[in-house]
């Protein structure tokens, strides 16, 4: 087998200016005509694109690994192609059994019912930034991009004034172009920061207990025991890499799509309740986190095509979720779609912990949006998108102009209520 010409090979390169703008049509080629093919880009990797192959990858987890494995590919992140330079993380990169117990101690603060208990803090997040512009008529909606890192870094306790940095820290890694200069700020400055500032956190709430997620990370147990600083350091800094990107990513690319639709958006102003499986379909065509990497751990054969051990595959939720043989015109936007059975929150055990917590902020910034800039125009000429869609699609960019509204919290503070109360 080890002998075996990888094929078919394909030209394909998830971070180049050409997928940045073509990627939708890219993968409906590939899916067309090789759903499994091989690609010399970055050192050489596997690309994923139909849903049956990112299915059987995704719940097969002896052959994909998403265990970090350093032999292979380089040093740094597991389930990135190129690896970025992160801390390891905990439990992505963690294969059955030992990734179990982790997830255990991630699940009891973000299932459906502990992130209901997170609803006042998200409206108070997406009402604070929506008052920040609502009386001037004119913005960057991007703005509403801020909430997600907002809510999440005071889930954790940490000083969500802050969220910015944090955004320039993680967020950058998958949305700039590896090696630019902002890529490299990040690398060098951003992600030093966030880690000294982190553990300085764990730190503290070591000496005094809080009621937020970082106290409920030391205090759980892993195998009869509780975790070390390295443990929960690297479980925050997942959760804070996915909640200041993904969220922001699909609203972004959902609100530009309801302007170009006003049809469409006006249904959603008249049936707010219509917005609960109007995301969904969102998740399934705009897919946020478009893929994510596995190593392959074995020599063998899958879908018809040699793999070898150490070979790293790129398994694409975004285009699996436009195959026409899953999803009925795959390229259209029904926001009524349902039964839908995305894979934008991936599949099988390493399915987003996070994503209830996701779409209740999701919803949350859609109707906002929607009810109190419902008329807003997108100058469409100046709307910057994220210079590399491989990893996360969306806008860095987005200028409006609207009816000016009234502020809803009058003069209560963004910041001060929740993390004066989490820091008491």
């Amino acid at each position: 087998m080890s002998d075996q010409p990888r094929c078919p090979v394909t030209h394909f390169d998830h971070h180049s200016a050409e997928h940045a703008e073509n990627h939708v049509e890219i993968y409906r080629k590939l899916r067309e005509e090789s759903p499994v093919a091989w690609t010399e880009a970055h050192g050489g990797y596997w690309v994923l694109a139909d849903y049956q192959s990112v299915f059987e990858a995704s719940r097969n987890d002896d052959l994909f690994s998403s265990g970090r494995h350093d032999e292979y590919g380089g040093p740094g992140l597991s389930v990135t192609i190129p690896k970025a330079p992160t801390a390891f993380h905990i439990p992505i990169e963690l294969d059955p059994p030992h990734f179990r117990p982790y997830r255990k101690a991630v699940n009891k603060v973000t299932a459906p019912a502990a992130v209901e208990n997170l609803d006042a803090v998200i409206k108070h997040y997406v009402t604070g930034f929506i008052d920040t512009i609502i009386e001037k008529g004119e913005a960057d909606l991007a703005i509403v991009a801020s909430v997600p890192a907002s809510v999440t870094l005071d889930w954790l306790g940490l000083d969500p004034s802050q969220y910015q940095n944090y955004v320039d820290a993680m967020h950058t890694l998958v949305a700039a172009a590896p090696g630019s200069p902002e890529y490299q700020h990040a690398a060098e400055v951003a992600v030093p920061w966030v880690s000294k500032t982190v553990r300085e956190h764990i730190a503290h709430r070591r000496a005094n207990p809080s009621d937020d997620a970082t106290t409920h990370f030391i205090e759980s147990e892993v195998d009869g025991r509780r975790m070390d600083d390295d443990e929960v350091y690297s479980i925050l800094e997942l959760v804070i890499s996915g909640g200041v990107g993904t969220t922001a990513s699909l609203v972004t690319q959902s609100l530009v799509w309801l302007y170009q639709n006003p049809d469409q958006r006006q249904r959603l102003i008249d049936d707010p309740s219509m917005v609960d499986i109007a995301v969904e379909e969102f998740l399934r065509v705009f897919s946020p986190t478009q893929a994510l990497a596995r190593t392959i751990m074995e020599d063998t054969e899958f879908q018809g095509c040699p793999v070898r051990k150490g070979d790293r595959a790129l398994v694409s939720w975004a285009s699996a979720n436009r195959d026409a043989k899953q999803f009925e015109n795959p390229d259209e936007v029904d926001i009524t779609r349902w039964p839908n059975r995305h894979v934008a929150f991936g599949l099988g055990i390493h399915r987003c912990a996070g994503s209830h917590m996701g779409k209740a902020m999701a919803r949350e910034m859609i109707r906002q949006v929607l009810s109190r800039m419902g008329d807003y125009e997108v100058d469409l000429d100046n709307v910057v998108r994220y210079p590399d869609q491989g990893t996360n699609a969306g806008f860095h960019t987005i200028p409006v102009t609207f009816t000016p509204g009234e502020r809803l919290l009058g003069d209560t503070p963004l910041f001060a209520e929740h993390y004066t109360k989490q820091k008491a």
